[in-house]
């Protein structure tokens, strides 16, 4: 089977597998856990960050960063594709008791200006804008991702306007291997910085929250209201230090398989449309008379796992399980279509 469902669905290498089994434990809610102590310092020194949390997902530091910024009736700005406005149950709302001011970008990706636009002024019947959220790769817009120069003006704009800015980062180690720039760099423009460990880097589970000491703090507390406090993580935590230290290059191996295939749809006569492939997502629209579900079920009889974006939308994910062989594969089966 191959599997371009999302690039979640990846299991431990070998080396990775290893490092786990040998990992150095402890209680970690005690703060006692060695391994996780490291792979926070780690984490946080990479995008040269004061501290870092260990979380179980990437929608629970995500949620925890809305916590930690926020106070019940301010309102989180971010474009309409964001992941916490589409994917995480509306937990802002939930866990926060915020509002969401939604920004009709490109792709999933808002402009300064937007940003500047929808900042609401201050009246006793609206809402505070108080945060503003930027997703890199933005799932939902194809694995779109910002540069830092696109990045900039919009930091600019928060800090004139009293606003913290937290990056949605599941996926910004695809962003960086294309741009070539930094985490040092891409540190210093956020007030916080979530990056999930669980996907293209291929462990089988957690996330981070990079900040100053003083959200970290805070984001603990959260953390544990939020049954997010694990014990003995160091056996997780291991596979994060494993993948920091090596998976991380290798998503452009990635990034070039799915614009590979994103290229071969486009010569197809049933494809309407494919989003511009700028990372390890490929996204595209069928056409009549096909559909997402009729679609599938086609590439199942093949041996191909893919998911449904929508009636006529189809999303494949590339990863570290899905070889140039397999890819050679799919593209067969897509070919012949």
């Amino acid at each position: 089977m191959i599997n371009l469902i999302s690039d979640t669905v990846t299991k431990p290498t070998p080396g990775m597998l290893q490092a786990m089994m040998t990992a150095e434990v402890g209680d970690d809610v005690f703060g006692e856990d060695p391994t996780v102590n490291a792979l926070e310092a780690k984490a946080a020194a990479l995008f040269g960050k004061e501290a870092a949390l260990f979380c179980p997902s990437g929608t629970m530091t995500n949620q925890i960063a809305l916590k930690v910024h926020t106070q019940p009736l301010d309102e989180v700005i971010c474009d309409e594709y964001s992941h916490i406005y589409q994917y995480e149950v509306g937990g802002y709302a939930f866990n926060s008791g915020i509002g969401v001011n939604l920004i009709k970008g490109t792709n999933g990706k808002i402009t300064a200006d937007q940003l500047a636009a929808a900042i609401k002024p201050v009246h006793d019947w609206l809402p505070i804008s108080k945060l503003v959220v930027l997703e890199n790769t933005c799932n939902k817009g194809g694995g779109s991702f910002y540069t830092l120069d696109e990045i900039q003006p919009i930091q600019k704009v928060c800090q004139e306007r009293g606003l913290a800015l937290h990056l949605d980062g599941a996926r910004v180690f695809n962003a960086l291997v294309e741009t070539g720039e930094t985490t040092q760099e891409t540190g210093k423009l956020f007030d916080s910085i979530s990056i999930c460990l669980s996907k293209g880097l291929g462990t089988p589970v957690g996330s981070l929250l990079i900040g100053t000491k003083a959200v970290i703090r805070q984001a603990r507390r959260v953390r544990k209201a939020m049954g997010g406090g694990m014990r003995q993580a160091g056996f997780l935590a291991a596979a994060g230090i494993y993948a920091l230290d090596n998976h991380v290059q290798r998503l452009k191996e990635d990034n070039d398989r799915a614009k590979e295939l994103g290229k071969v749809l486009e010569k197809q006569a049933y494809v309407d449309n494919v989003r511009p492939v700028q990372s390890n997502i490929v996204i595209f629209d069928l056409k009549a008379p096909w559909t997402a579900e009729s679609y599938l079920a086609r590439l199942a009889e093949e041996g191909i796992k893919a998911s449904a974006f929508g009636p006529k939308t189809v999303r494949f994910v590339t990863h570290l399980d899905v070889t140039a062989d397999m890819i050679d594969q799919v593209v067969k089966v897509i070919a012949s279509i």
